[in-house]
């Protein structure tokens, strides 16, 4: 039996036949294997060298039995060997859960974002935060940078420290249409937390001790921790207009950042031409720059999904295999783990367990208030309602019972409190009406990592499919969104009910759209760093297709409505992200300005205000097309269109190295049959372009939403490219 060792050596002492560290270190490894009875006799493996390392410490981590150890030590160089022992986690977890790692993959290929240029459009930022600290970064700015530190009040040029490069703030809208003054002075410094959250989770540096209140207690870091910054504060307390917004994206162009944020959006227009949102993205979209925005917060209902349009990313949010909460231990020994960010204290000791009908529901805070002393037990029922009745009631304890694993965005509650799920409430519930004095104890400020069935689409982030683009999937691709931890401002207590975050000094966890979509932002960072010579659509080609469908137990991914189903593209997209994968997506689906511009002239009612979208007599409509080369398929019907066969011409591009030939493999949407031609797709070389046509015919079973995916898998290679297929009845959505 091997164990997993990390060993020390000392360099000094390195024979001088060896020309480097690494030969040396495979050499004993090597030489370790002769000492194994097992392996002498023909049996068994020879021990595995792991990592070799050379800059954070000299030597080696491997795999060896207790003899090839005790071998190990009796090399002259040797200094010591302990434990592969695991470590607290990210606090912000998301980028392990991401599997960025700096030694592999995606964040080594970056060199974690370095000189990337990331627009954080927001609400500023707090410089101090030891997350904007500039170790490892040069202070010499990149030289496309053309921008400014311009922040304002008590932002001074000095905070502008090589990490964070620019700093500017855009008001003048806001104060026009408040028609008087303003209480927030004119600075680029945030005074709600939001944009500080958004920047740290995009491109935070490494924070060691970071945690709320001893919750997700570890090392902070954001998804491209060696990006640029440039802060352009375009939300205020006081509120947020787009003329400020427009402003804001006009300078980050004109600064040369590669990648924007925007984590804000609003209820789309009838027309688009008339969305300044959606006009100035296309201009910077125009220029190179991947933009990324949030997808909104609107919950289940379809057709609220925010920034829909074709040349962004539309992020949703979606859980983390991590659970904040604690641990219920009852009376009688049963333990239950549940949700909580209860911060005034570490345990709850003994207390009665009431669970009585009247008071069970937990609707009315004027019984509440009269229960008894203990904790209250609250029976499943309107969960809303509860926590609303619950925040109004002065308990000593409460037990919510709810399935939602992103419920602790809505609760606001100051005494002990904790949320189990519904399958464990009945030994809770029938412990506490039948023993003769039930009793528990709470423990609290517990972080449990690897929870199962994550991710799943949060239960608050809106579906699509987009108002403006009804034929275009959105959302795109869904990121962390719930519960992440992030530097924010200081010295904040309150609760920020409107952008879900409960805060405790500089440290908070978010919920929403909002924080999954830095995420994606910074995953777009490293990507343009790693291939320049992608275009803004390859870029999000590449994160769409290699997009994972299925959750840490390899099942369809799942969303909470009262109750978990599998979930459709309509609420995840194409699914939750995977750096490391879209880094190499074997074949891409590009698509130039003009080809969006070539959809939106298929529009009647947009065809004659091209110019007001591109701002320039240089784009016609003389080639208007329905289609779009994008990396999904949508379709819509009704009852008089169901039975018309719909097709679908697509463009791949080989981006894999060389000689390629990829077969096709078809998952059916329900009362559909999906005719792909040719099903087999061969290239020659890199760079080269294959087209495919895929046609869609209904079988006459009806289904208000039906889902697939088409997959082309690359034969003797790696790269499986995925495209969901949606398609839905209109009058049903």
């Amino acid at each position: 039996m091997r164990t997993t060792y990390i060993v020390h050596m000392d360099k000094s002492l390195m024979p001088k036949p060896f020309l480097s560290q690494e030969n040396w270190y495979e050499s004993i490894v090597y030489s370790l294997k002769f000492t194994n009875s097992h392996f002498v006799n023909g049996h068994g493996s020879p021990p595995s060298l792991i990592y070799k390392y050379n800059n954070a410490l000299h030597g080696f981590s491997v795999d060896l039995s207790p003899e090839e150890l005790k071998s190990l030590k009796k090399v002259s160089g040797f200094i010591s060997a302990y434990r592969d022992n695991k470590i607290i986690l990210d606090t912000t977890l998301t980028p392990e859960f991401l599997s960025l790692s700096p030694i592999s993959g995606l964040l080594k290929a970056s060199n974690s974002g370095r000189d990337i240029i990331i627009g954080i459009l927001d609400s500023g930022i707090w410089p101090e935060s030891p997350s904007f600290k500039n170790d490892g970064i040069s202070s010499e700015v990149p030289s496309k940078w053309k921008g400014s530190c311009d922040g304002g009040k008590d932002f001074n040029f000095s905070m502008c420290n090589g990490k964070i490069i620019g700093a500017r703030y855009f008001n003048r809208g806001l104060k026009r249409n408040l028609r008087g003054s303003m209480s927030s002075p004119d600075s680029a410094r945030d005074d709600t937390g939001h944009g500080t959250v958004v920047s740290a989770i995009a491109a935070g540096n490494y924070v060691e001790g970071a945690s709320f209140d001893g919750y997700a207690e570890g090392i902070a870091r954001g998804v491209a921790p060696f990006a640029r910054l440039a802060v352009y504060k375009v939300a205020w307390k006081e509120g947020t207009y787009e003329s400020d917004i427009i402003n804001g994206i006009d300078q980050a162009i004109a600064d040369g950042v590669d990648v924007i944020n925007m984590s804000f959006g609003k209820i789309p227009r009838e027309k688009i031409y008339e969305d300044a949102v959606a006009i100035a993205s296309f201009a910077a979209v125009e220029k190179g720059i991947v933009v990324s925005t949030s997808g909104g917060n609107e919950g289940s209902a379809y057709r609220k999904v925010k920034n829909g349009f074709p040349w962004v990313l539309t992020v949703t949010a979606g859980t983390i295999d991590r659970q904040i909460g604690g641990t219920l231990v009852m009376g009688n020994g049963l333990s239950i783990t549940g949700q909580s960010m209860y911060s005034k204290g570490n345990t709850l000791d003994n207390m009665r367990l009431v669970y009585e009908e009247s008071l069970s529901t937990c609707s009315s805070p004027a019984l509440l208030n009269r229960a008894p002393e203990g904790i209250i037990v609250c029976d499943i029922g309107n969960i809303e309602h509860q926590i609303k009745s619950l925040g109004n009631a002065n308990l000593k304890a409460a037990i919510l019972i709810c399935g939602d694993p992103s419920i602790l965005r809505l609760i606001k509650i100051s005494y002990p409190y904790i949320v189990i799920r519904p399958e464990d409430a009945n030994s809770l519930i029938m412990y506490a009406k039948y023993d003769d004095e039930p009793s528990a104890s709470i423990q609290f400020k517990q972080t449990f990592i690897g929870v199962k069935h994550s991710p799943t689409v949060g239960s608050y982030a809106s579906r699509g499919p987009s108002l403006y683009f009804p034929n275009i999937l959105k959302p795109d691709i869904m990121a962390p969104g719930t519960l992440i931890l992030a530097a924010s401002i200081p010295n904040n207590t309150t609760i920020h009910r409107a952008s879900n975050k409960l805060v405790s000094d500089t440290y908070i966890f978010g919920t929403g759209s909002s924080f999954a979509c830095p995420h994606v932002a910074g995953v777009t960072a490293l990507l343009r760093k790693a291939h320049p010579e992608w275009s803004v659509a390859a870029i999000m080609s590449a994160i769409i297709t290699t997009a994972n469908a299925v959750d840490n137990t390899l099942q369809p991914i799942l969303e909470y409505d009262n109750g978990f189903k599998m979930a459709s593209p309509l609420s995840m997209g194409a699914g939750h992200i995977d750096p490391n994968k879209a880094l190499d997506p074997g074949l891409i689906y590009d698509a130039t300005p003009q080809d969006y511009l070539n959809h939106l002239c298929s529009f009647t009612s947009y065809k004659l205000h091209i110019k007001e979208i591109t701002r320039s007599k240089n784009y016609t409509c003389s080639n208007p097309s329905p289609d779009l080369n994008l990396p999904s398929i949508l379709s819509s019907y009704t009852i008089d269109t169901i039975m018309r066969p719909v097709k679908f011409q697509r463009i791949v591009t080989n981006v894999g190295e060389g000689f390629a030939t990829y077969k096709c493999n078809v998952t059916e949407p329900l009362g559909f049959q999906v005719s792909v031609v040719p099903r087999r797709l061969l290239f020659g070389r890199k760079y080269e372009k294959q087209t495919y046509t895929l046609t869609l015919t209904s079988t006459g079973l009806m289904s208000h939403l039906s889902f697939g995916q088409i997959i082309w898998v690359e034969e003797n290679g790696k790269h499986l490219v995925k495209s969901p297929i949606v398609i839905y009845f209109e009058e049903f959505l």
